[in-house]
């Protein structure tokens, strides 16, 4: 048996989009640790998209947005795998489609979709599959390292990333009432991914970021994966409630010399004098 004695176990993991998926890199890791991966998708469309990657494997469609479908997910999964062993939930989703705007600008449709679709969609999930899941199972949620950060070209997204953590603490507390049941987040840094590539600004915020970091390297997809996989084995059975920051040291080099010689000197460049 593996170190983190996931073989046997029964993981869904929710949200696979591509091959730079952070939930396809988690389901991989997974299924690489011995355990068996169920996989849920939000459309029919997407189940197509990902067919060749997701080849032979058990692929379920839920749209989270409807709660019908969230309780029809935790029927046919149990009915054909029963009971789970944990849940990889990376789910997130925001309307950029008029750019962005000032955050006193947001439009309140598209603030409670994307809430109910990257934050409230773990309520619901967790109440459907309680019935579901083992004793010692553990759900996992891809959040941000960022929360107490504006970061600007986020938008709306970071209060919706603060909700999903504040709202792993809660569901951790009220869970224990009657189970083992653990709950807690993985916080990356930024990241290359495909929904990250759409927005706007991105790659400036992500090189900048690499700058911050005490190894001049971003964070890679595999590493997000590798915590998830030690989050949902046992080998993490005390940590509850909590967000595993993982962003190589980007949150707390504000002064790292190198970036601040680099921002120095676009101040002379950009006005003769130094402001």
């Amino acid at each position: 048996m593996s170190f983190l004695g996931l073989e046997g176990n029964t993981i869904l993991v929710m949200g696979v989009a591509n091959r730079k998926s952070v939930a396809w890199y988690a389901a991989k890791t997974l299924e690489e640790f011995g355990a068996k991966v169920v996989y849920s998708v939000r459309s029919r469309a997407r189940k197509e998209s990902t067919a060749k990657l997701l080849a032979d494997k058990p692929v379920y469609v839920c749209d989270v947005e409807r709660p019908e479908e969230i309780e029809q997910l935790a029927k046919d999964v149990s009915r054909d795998h029963g009971k789970l062993d944990g849940i990889v939930h990376s789910i997130a989703f925001a309307n950029y489609s008029e750019g962005f705007r000032p955050f006193h600008e947001t439009n309140r449709e598209d603030f409670l979709q994307a809430t109910a679709i990257s934050s409230f969609s773990l309520v619901e999930i967790a109440k459907a599959l309680k019935p579901h899941l083992s004793d010692r199972a553990s759900v996992v949620a891809i959040s941000i390292s960022s929360l107490t950060i504006t970061a600007e070209n986020y938008g709306y997204m970071s209060p919706i990333k603060a909700a999903l953590d504040s709202t792993v603490r809660y569901l951790a507390k009220s869970f224990s009432k009657d189970s083992n049941i653990r709950f807690n987040t993985v916080n990356p840094g930024t990241l290359k991914t495909s929904a990250s590539a759409g927005i706007p600004g991105y790659l400036e915020s992500y090189l900048f970021s690499e700058k911050l970091t005490f190894r001049k390297e971003a964070l890679n997809t595999q590493e997000v994966a590798n915590a998830v996989a030690f989050l949902i084995s046992d080998r993490s059975s005390g940590m509850n409630g909590t967000g595993m920051n993982l962003d190589a040291g980007m949150g707390i080099n504000y002064f790292d010399e190198e970036v601040v010689r680099l921002a120095m000197r676009a101040e002379v460049d950009k006005g003769g004098n130094r402001k």
